[in-house]
């Protein structure tokens, strides 16, 4: 059960200096106001929120009267959490903004890292290479992958190369350092997945 959340869009990183003169390496997150789009009671003590940001390019049918029903303005982003009724927010149309979170707090931060393509297991796997001299004729290959003839295939999860990155990935106990209400901006130290785009911050 989610205690708090939010829809927040990476800007970068950048670094804050404390009153001892320590460098941080923060990740910069701006927050517009979340709008609460519906809320679905799962079960007795278990409810599903829907909170919605940004503007949408199009809109179907569908969806329009997805909006009309409940005479609140589209938006782009649609994501839901899972809380219990003493941490829901307010009724659907209300505003959640990250005035919700607090220096010290710790939050799990939820996002797409970078697409890498297809790669080989030097890069995907952290393997090492081989010597680059010029009698070598291993420099980067990935070396032995069966088993001989018994059992003659090769196993399932055997590290190879192959597709790497555009996953979705959670990273947990970043710890917010500066709440700047005014700008929407939130400060995590640490470092958040993926480029500059939407993520999930719940904690």
């Amino acid at each position: 059960m989610k205690k708090k959340f939010i829809l927040g869009k990476k800007i970068g990183m950048t670094h804050l200096i404390t009153d001892e003169g320590l460098s941080i390496p923060v990740t910069v997150l701006t927050v517009d106001a979340n709008l609460v789009i519906d809320v679905s009671k799962v079960s007795e003590d278990d409810h599903c929120v829907v909170l919605g940001v940004g503007t949408p390019r199009s809109l179907n049918k569908p969806m329009t009267g997805f909006y009309a029903k409940r005479n609140i303005a589209p938006k782009r982003f649609l994501k839901g959490f899972r809380t219990s009724s003493q941490y829901l927010p307010c009724e659907i149309g209300s505003s959640v903004d990250v005035s919700i979170f607090f220096v010290g707090d710790k939050v799990s931060v939820r996002g797409k890292t970078i697409g890498r393509g297809f790669t080989g297991t030097i890069k995907r796997h952290n393997f090492s290479r081989g010597p680059m001299s010029h009698g070598s004729k291993s420099h980067r290959i990935p070396g032995s992958i069966g088993a001989g003839t018994t059992p003659g295939r090769v196993f399932k999860g055997t590290r190879m190369s192959g597709h790497y990155g555009d996953s979705m990935v959670t990273v947990k106990n970043l710890r917010v350092e500066k709440v700047d209400s005014d700008k929407g901006l939130l400060f995590l130290r640490g470092a958040v997945p993926g480029k500059s785009g939407m993520v999930e911050i719940f904690m």
